[in-house]
């Protein structure tokens, strides 16, 4: 079976308060976009299964999230093999798009087909919640408002038809460094996440554009926070309604209304960035190709 398995973005991300059992409270609005990797799920040919991908650095058993969204599954349910799981990689690792969440969320979508177990998408993200935080939102996908760790999953109107421009640039952030840096009560910028879902509501992509924000750009280091700005600051140059970090970085995208500035920026990124995509948002969840 083949499948997309889409990335995400954070259209807000905010702390609200840290949990007695280590972990933060999130509220975050999350957008699914068509930049995807493909997967194609098969039985296994061995007595274990293997994650294989384009990129050789990845882990190929149970440390990768889709071989344990594989063994999450069978322990869940009771049904299926082992599988093997090919994946091309098309969604920056280590990036803030949630890559990898995505790819088990999209083998746990497999498994229920293959061995038709019938779940419902609720209980396959159920599931998944054992995997990663990011995973609920990957199954479902669309546009949801996300609380807790991430895994309790409002769904909201969506966003208003646009262009999306995505800009990792040449270095990955420690998310567990992040958040030890992070001090609730001396947060002082947060995003406006109720105008974001007002303005969801209402169709206003201007409206969710000017009020997006990323609590954890305010704890980055010095000089990251500043390339992190400079793409930015081409984005907006460019055209885009707004621009902010997703997830925990660090990649950053824009929100355009026009296809040809969306391109101009693209253009623009590319001569200094190697990874620069250009997407839409994306509705429905992990597809069947």
């Amino acid at each position: 079976m083949e499948l997309l398995a889409n990335a995400k973005i954070n259209l807000t991300l905010d702390i609200l308060r840290r949990r007695e059992d280590g972990y933060h409270d999130l509220q975050m609005v999350m957008q699914s976009v068509t930049l995807a990797d493909k997967l194609t799920v098969t039985p296994a040919q061995g007595t274990e299964g293997v994650a294989a991908s384009d990129l050789h650095f990845l882990p190929t058993g149970g440390k990768n999230l889709a071989q344990m969204a594989a063994a999450a599954f069978r322990a869940a349910t009771g049904l299926g093999g082992e599988v093997d799981v090919a994946i091309q990689k098309h969604v920056p690792v280590c990036a803030g798009l949630a890559g990898g969440s995505a790819d088990a969320a999209a083998v746990l979508i497999a498994m229920n087909r293959l061995t038709g177990a019938g779940l419902s998408p609720e209980q396959l993200a159920a599931i998944g919640e054992a995997v990663g935080s990011d995973v609920p939102f990957c199954v479902l996908g669309g546009t949801a408002l996300a609380q807790g760790r991430g895994e309790r999953l409002t769904p909201l109107p969506p966003l208003p038809p646009c262009f999306i421009v995505i800009c990792k640039p040449p270095f990955s952030i420690s998310t567990p460094q992040l958040f030890s840096r992070v001090n609730v009560r001396k947060i002082v910028r947060r995003p406006d996440t109720p105008g974001v879902v007002a303005a969801l509501g209402a169709g206003d992509l201007a409206g969710v554009a000017r009020r997006m924000y990323n609590v954890f750009e305010d704890v980055l280091d010095p000089r990251r926070l500043s390339e992190l700005n400079e793409i930015k600051g081409v984005l907006i140059d460019c055209g885009a309604l707004g621009a902010s970090m997703s997830g925990s970085g660090p990649s950053v995208f824009g929100l355009f209304e026009d296809e040809v500035r969306a391109q101009d920026a693209c253009r623009r990124l590319r001569g200094t960035y190697r990874d620069v995509f250009l997407c839409t948002p994306q509705e429905n969840a992990p597809a069947v190709v």
